[in-house]
């Protein structure tokens, strides 16, 4: 990273921990103007994203879109040009990426939460490094301490995708901070809907390849054939054809969307009323651990 970058992001932690004073003290003029420098040293951290990893990354790639209607996968500062993704057997010349860019690589492609397993089998599909998924164990974690000591000082945080009934933390399911609401509650059809979102982020990949003139890895064609066995009409003893899967997996997805996301909706509407800005990124605490830390008597 260069010094550039740092100092960027340096001044952006200032500006948000400046808005969230002049919110609080309802200081109008304060917050608009703050807002104004806010987008500005975004736009510059932006630019300077870009001239870095022009130096040696490969070209960007278009972020992978949803069925029609469904939540949008959005990237980690707002904008396609923060996400970079590399052809399989094309190696970073910044050195080893940290866990939670991996993380959050694997997670845009797919577009919707995903567990450590599937997100280690995409990351290695499609970029040289290995994702060991026991590394995720903690980064959930970690990025909930590193929220809650810095607010909103990095672009994006791995986050929690949250149950429907109890807005707690969903057992094994990643996601990403900037994703709204929406797109991280898991209600009851929601595996399904995310599986279909899953496979057409895998299928959008591997065409990018293939319009690029880069081959994709036998792992990444492997995955995408994993998808299209458990969709109907996506696959029929032939060569794997990613257009063929993603049209299958929109035609299924159009059956569950309207009531999946309807939930969604419903659910995201009342957890912003409910939870902390912490609550909603990372859910919030299970029932028991909150009767136990409001327990005023021991037995």
């Amino acid at each position: 990273m260069t010094a550039s970058l740092e100092e960027l992001e340096e001044r952006l932690s200032r500006l948000r921990a400046l808005l969230r004073e002049a919110r609080r003290a309802r200081d109008n003029a304060a917050t608009a103007r703050i807002r104004a420098e806010l987008r500005e040293a975004e736009a510059a951290w932006e630019r300077a994203l870009d001239a870095e990893e022009a130096e040696g990354a490969a070209p960007p790639a278009a972020a992978p879109s949803s069925p029609a209607g469904a939540p949008t996968p959005a990237t980690a500062a707002g904008t396609a040009s923060s996400f970079r993704l590399q052809a399989h057997g094309k190696q970073s010349t910044h050195g080893a990426v940290p866990v939670r860019e991996q993380v959050h690589q694997a997670l845009t492609l797919l577009g919707a939460p995903a567990s450590p397993k599937l997100i280690s089998s995409v990351y290695q599909a499609f970029f040289t490094e290995p994702l060991v998924a026991t590394k995720l164990a903690s980064l959930r974690r970690d990025e909930e301490r590193s929220f809650t000591a810095q607010g909103y000082a990095r672009p994006y945080y791995i986050c929690a995708a949250l149950t429907h009934d109890r807005l707690t933390p969903a057992r094994g399911l990643l996601a990403v901070s900037v994703w709204p609401l929406e797109q991280r509650i898991v209600g009851p059809l929601s595996p399904r809907a995310d599986f279909l979102v899953h496979a057409i982020g895998t299928a959008e990949q591997i065409l990018r390849l293939d319009v690029a003139g880069h081959a994709p890895s036998g792992a990444a064609r492997q995955l995408l054939r994993r998808f299209a066995l458990n969709i109907p009409g996506a696959y029929d003893d032939e060569e794997i054809d990613p257009e063929r899967v993603i049209s299958a997996a929109r035609t299924e997805a159009a059956v569950h969307q309207e009531a999946d996301y309807s939930l969604r909706r419903t659910t995201a509407d009342r957890a912003r009323g409910q939870l902390t800005e912490v609550q909603q990124l990372f859910g919030a605490p299970p029932l028991h651990d909150a009767l136990r830390g409001s327990a005023g008597f021991t037995i």
